[in-house]
Formats: structure tokens, sequence, C-alpha cells
């Protein structure tokens, strides 16, 4: 009988590529993972690792097995949400994932709606970038997530998620130098090739939806500045240390002397659990949330500019839909 705990432990080696990687997800020790993978090929009957040296690959056996684990990993969702329906009322803890922006508009509604209609809910907040996201829910770290994709960076196809469509908000070139009459179009970006750039940390999909802005228009961004938080972001754009790629929900804070220019470009929001999750009360339940409270944002998508009067100007120029 083939233990579905080590199936798993099979499934996230396939994903992460090594042991080690393996244990430091899942809070084992490097030889504890190695132990119970060869209790399972033993259960298996066949070989389901290839060693050589220090590398570790999956037979074509043990992939195949992965494809079953996936399978079986969803139904024990499945089954794991009927349970959890049969009970009366949500309660005890639900884990929610956001990166910072969405973490800042979007989330403490969705907290403050939870509380009122599931008071015996427990619901807990994690700050994380989207690259982190597939990980942490594969490793039951959260329940679900809100996670983001760029039009230079879509979301990978993650084994064993569920990702759904949440909104879509517009990108900014944010600059301290006001563009000529019609020069808002696709050549925004090139027109500022000399200038030196604001990037988040190499790694993070903003830092990579930047670079390749850049260089689908010509050229490599000269970084001058590294910095996560928007907010930041814009602050060292408004003492004229460089230009950036910001999107609408980035835009925080009375910043007059910044310029944001609309680009050809978006930002997706989406909603990710655990595939067969869907039907867990307590996830639904926050899916509900996320989507109410993200009902202003939607807005944006459609041309609003609600968030942003008062705070930056915006140059009346509009760029064509990519």
């Amino acid at each position: 009988m083939l233990d579905v705990r080590r199936l798993r432990l099979l499934r996230e080696l396939s994903l992460r590529g090594t042991i080690a990687a393996v244990a430091q997800a899942l809070a084992f020790t490097p030889s504890a993972v190695s132990q119970q993978l060869s209790t399972l090929e033993r259960e298996a009957g066949v070989p389901l690792l290839e060693r050589t040296g220090r590398r570790v690959v999956l037979t074509p056996a043990g992939q195949n097995l992965v494809h079953h684990a996936e399978a079986i990993l969803e139904r024990l969702e499945q089954a794991t949400a009927d349970l959890a329906d049969a009970r009366h009322g949500l309660s005890g803890p639900l884990r929610i994932g956001a990166f910072p922006t969405a973490g800042r508009a979007i989330v403490p509604t969705a907290l403050t709606a939870l509380a009122r209609e599931h008071p015996r809910l427990e619901p807990r907040g994690l700050e994380i970038d989207p690259a982190g996201v597939a990980n942490a829910l594969r490793a039951g770290d959260l329940d679900v997530a809100l996670i983001h994709e760029y039009d230079f960076v879509p979301s990978p196809v993650e084994p064993g998620l569920t990702i759904e469509p949440l909104f879509t908000e517009p990108m900014y070139l944010a600059s301290t130098t006001p563009l000529q009459a019609g020069a808002a179009d696709g050549s925004v970006i090139a027109r500022s090739k000399d200038q030196p750039w604001i990037t988040a940390s190499p790694g993070t999909l903003c830092h990579t939806m930047t670079v390749r802005a850049c260089q689908a228009a010509g050229f490599t961004p000269r970084v001058r500045h590294q910095a996560d938080e928007f907010a930041t972001v814009l602050a060292l754009v408004a003492a004229d240390q460089g230009v950036a790629l910001v999107p609408q929900l980035g835009v925080v804070g009375p910043r007059p002397e910044v310029t944001l220019t609309p680009l050809p470009l978006h930002r997706r929001t989406e909603i990710a659990f655990r595939s067969g999750a869907d039907r867990h009360p307590a996830v639904a339940a926050a899916t509900a949330a996320l989507r109410t409270a993200s009902g202003s944002v939607q807005a944006l998508g459609a041309g609003g500019r609600r968030h942003v009067p008062d705070r930056c100007r915006i140059e009346e120029q509009r760029c064509p839909s990519p």
C-alpha cells in the first residue's frame, strides 16, 4: 500500500529538484526525506529515483507515479472540503497570502467581512512575493493566496494548484518629466532608455517585468536603485533618481511631482489555492470575500482612475490596448 505522505514527498522532489530543498520546505531533515523515499520505492516495487553523485532524478516510473499522486492529493483536498462542509459553521485557522499592494488595498477589507460573517474563523495573513506562493500552498503553509502576472511575465502552470482570475489593472511609467503631446504610445519606454531606472529586487516578478519590458523596447535598463515597495519607488522617482514602471495599485501617497504615463501593459491579479480545495467552505468564503473587496479595483481595469487623482499627475494621452 502506497503511503500518501511519501507520495507528497515524491511530488515535492519532482518540483523542487533536490532532497535538501524538499527537506527545508517541509521541515524534515534531508536524511529523513531520503529514508521516506527509499521506503516508497520498496512499496512501489520498482526504482523511482536515479542517484548520480549528489543529484537525484525521477525515473519514468517515478514520473508516472507523480501524475497519480497529483490526482490523489486533489481528491484528498476534496474529501477534506466535504468533511468541513458537514460541520456547522466555519472555525479554525485560514492562512491567506498576498503580495504587498494587494495586502494593503484588498486583504483588510476581506478580513473585515470574514470576521463579520464567520466570527469563529481565524484568518492569518502572510505577505509573500507571488514567486513563492506555489511552494507555500503545496507545502500547506497557505490555504489561499493572491498572486499576479504581467504581460511580459505570465504565470507558469503549477501542478496541484488552481488559479482563478480576479482583476486587471493598468501599468504606468513614473517619471518627473512630462512627455510631449502625442508621445504616450508604445514608444514611451523606449524614450526612457537613457534614463536611470528603479526596479524591484532581482528574482521578483516586478523586476523581471521591468527588464523584459525594456528589452522589448530595444534596450537593457541601467538600474540605479532597487526597492520592493512601490511607495519607496515613487519617492525615489519624485527625488529625480530615475524612472520606473508601476501598476495602478502601486500608486500611493501624494506625489504631485511624479507624472504617470499610461502604457499598453497590464498586471493581472489572480486567486490561487490547492486543486480540489475550492469546495472547502473556508476557502470558498475567503475567495468570495476577496472578490467582493476587489470590486472597486476591477473598475480600474476598465479605465477608471479612482485611486490616482490628488496623488500623482497622469498624462492625458492614452495608449492603444495591446
